[in-house]
């Protein structure tokens, strides 16, 4: 192989790039529904400002596939966290100069919302292309990969809480929009020598870009197990809007000590979650990955909401994310290397934005009912109900057909009319 085909420098510049973009994202989770909840007290109002940051992210996620296709992943990913820095920038800035009315905040987490989401498509598109050129197998970067997100955010979480212990919420923010200007850069510089994007001479019509958009989502409705899949991500994406947008912060402010316990928490399960992604690449992708999938799913899903609705207190609540933690980390490696496997490269862009958009398109739904909930039927109820719902989800491959071909060879692919160049 060619030294060329050797070069492992663009994966590791993405890998670094990524870091530094999730490390951002997590500083955002955390202060703005802190933000939120000091300045104005109230639970559904944070919900709110949690369904305005993530409606966007699933509007983009549908429409944004054959975009990133015709601009090239490298510039998709540039833009998205070029405008993402400037919008979370916006929110500090306007605070401290007394301008800052909660529309506009809604305003600005939405116009962030728009842009992230094509950003990490982009992002997770290139990654098996520098894999192959770094000369690793797909299992192995996908492990690496989301090591690396799970890095960030075991290392995003506690240092949202340590600023914002110390210095407030807005200047958490000034960082935040530092993170995303360094990944702009990092991608922009870093990852060079991707092909051109594709059909660079056609001229983006409504008729041919919606025919490239319905391309990836005949290819998702026709993959069974891949929409089953997405079906269940969706739900459980949902839950954890809903835990970790309005019920861990209102748990942190009402009963666990403030903002920095939200760090501990967060940064506990991410660490372990970087245990199991690191787990998985050395010997996780040897076993059943159905078995794993659902075993894993089980065990990270509704073991902490309900240690927190029924054994109040930082204590047991940090020790149960220790667990669950190092089970959530193998599951998007598993999901991410059988995206790769069951679609062809020509489609990823599209499929995978397709992917993006199912598993987020309920999320902006469960930050909202969460603060609704909270604040009419109490904190413990809420995070039962979430339990109990997240526990059937997981229980669903059980018993559904679609999961039984997880570990059977790849069926040839659904066919799907080539997109139309008018």
């Amino acid at each position: 192989m060619s030294d060329t085909a050797r070069d492992r420098r663009p994966l590791a510049v993405l890998l670094a790039a990524n870091v530094i973009s999730v490390t951002g994202n997590m500083l955002t989770a955390v202060a703005v529904p802190w933000f939120v909840l000091q300045t104005t007290g109230s639970p559904a109002r944070a919900g709110l400002v949690a369904f305005a940051a993530t409606l966007p992210i699933v509007l983009a996620a549908l429409l944004g596939g054959p975009l990133i296709d015709r601009l090239g992943q490298t510039v998709s990913s540039v833009v998205s966290d070029a405008v993402c820095a400037a919008a979370v920038g916006a929110i500090p800035v306007l605070h401290m100069a007394g301008a800052l009315s909660y529309g506009s905040l809604l305003a600005l987490v939405a116009v962030s919302g728009l842009f992230h989401a094509p950003g990490e498509t982009a992002r997770e598109v290139l990654m098996p292309r520098l894999a192959a050129r770094a000369g690793t197998t797909v299992a192995r970067a996908s492990s690496g990969y989301e090591s690396a997100q799970r890095g960030a955010r075991m290392l995003g979480a506690p240092l949202a809480g340590l600023l914002i212990s110390l210095t407030g919420a807005a200047d958490a923010l000034l960082v935040d929009a530092g993170t995303f200007a360094a990944s702009a850069l990092l991608i922009g510089l870093g990852v060079r020598g991707e092909p051109a994007p594709e059909r660079p001479g056609t001229p983006v019509t409504g008729r041919g870009y919606l025919a490239e958009l319905r391309e990836g989502y005949a290819y998702l409705l026709g993959a069974r197990l891949l929409l089953a899949v997405v079906v269940m991500v969706m739900v459980t994406n949902a839950l954890d809007q809903a835990w970790s947008a309005v019920m861990l912060p209102v748990d942190a402010r009402e009963h666990l000590g403030g903002a920095t316990s939200i760090g501990l928490v967060t940064g506990t399960f991410a660490a372990a979650a970087l245990t199991g992604s690191l787990l998985y690449g050395v010997f996780g992708h040897r076993l059943p990955q159905r078995g794993l999938f659902i075993g894993a799913f089980l065990a990270c899903g509704f073991p902490k909401s309900a240690v927190a609705a029924f054994l109040p207190g930082l204590t047991p609540l940090i020790a149960v994310c220790a667990v669950s933690g190092v089970f959530a980390g193998v599951l998007n490696p598993i999901i991410g290397t059988e995206m790769v496997r069951l679609v062809p490269e020509r489609l990823r862009s599209r499929v995978f934005g397709a992917v993006t958009s199912g598993v987020l398109v309920a999320v902006p739904l469960g930050g909202l009912l969460g603060g609704y909930v909270v604040q009419y039927a109490g904190l413990r109820t809420g995070m039962a109900a979430v339990s109990a719902v997240y526990l059937l989800t997981t229980l669903s491959p059980l018993v559904l057909p679609a999961f039984r071909s997880w570990d059977t060879p790849a069926a040839p692919a659904p066919r799907v009319a080539a997109p139309s160049s008018t």
